[in-house]
């Protein structure tokens, strides 16, 4: 209601006789109920303010962890993306250190050394793309998450008891995640 609505109301009433007492209470009540209105209506107001901003910010907290762990992952499937090519190049790996082993025995230098080069060009290639190898010597302790032991022989001191006696083929990672367990024999 406006100021100018009760102002006339106020004339009318004045006409009709009532006194100016009743006048102030009867516009007294209208304000207050239209302040309680407007007073709930705000609180209303501040309540839906007050979900909606909490529904943002749920929706953004589950917005940044979705960007985390996809990065995590993106990040996760770079760092292994060439594990099969890795893991079908170590045979190839293999196989050079065994030519370089049998070509030494021989006395041809020049073939042992071109080989070599050729060898070294493929490590160094495979180190770069994150190849390592897991380093592993005799005499270490076996370790069943890390060593494949193909087999059991006794051991020829009592110190080589569960120890690695031999590494019958190397062990290779990429990262963390091993691409290809050693393969030992221990001591039993």
């Amino acid at each position: 209601m406006s100021n100018k609505d009760n102002i006339e109301d106020i004339e009318q009433t004045m006409d009709n006789g009532q006194d100016t007492k009743d006048i102030e209470e009867q516009t007294d009540a209208e304000d207050s109920s239209e302040s309680m209105d407007e007073r709930s209506k705000e609180e209303q107001l501040e309540e839906d303010l007050a979900k909606e901003k909490d529904k943002f910010l749920r929706l953004f907290a589950e917005f940044e962890n979705y960007k985390r762990r996809t990065s995590k992952e993106r990040m996760d499937l770079f760092k292994t993306a060439g594990q099969e090519i890795m893991v079908a190049m170590l045979p190839i790996k293999d196989d050079f250190e065994r030519a370089l082993n049998e070509i030494s025995k021989t006395s041809d230098q020049e073939l042992y050394k071109g080989v070599a080069l050729i060898s070294n060009k493929l490590n160094e290639t495979l180190k770069a793309k994150g190849l390592q190898e897991i380093q592993v010597k005799e005499g270490d302790s076996f370790d069943a998450e890390v060593h494949d032991a193909i087999t059991q022989i006794p051991a020829p001191k009592e110190s080589l008891k569960g120890k690695i006696i031999d590494v019958v083929e190397k062990g290779f990672k990429m990262g963390d995640k091993i691409i290809r367990h050693p393969k030992v024999v221990v001591g039993n």
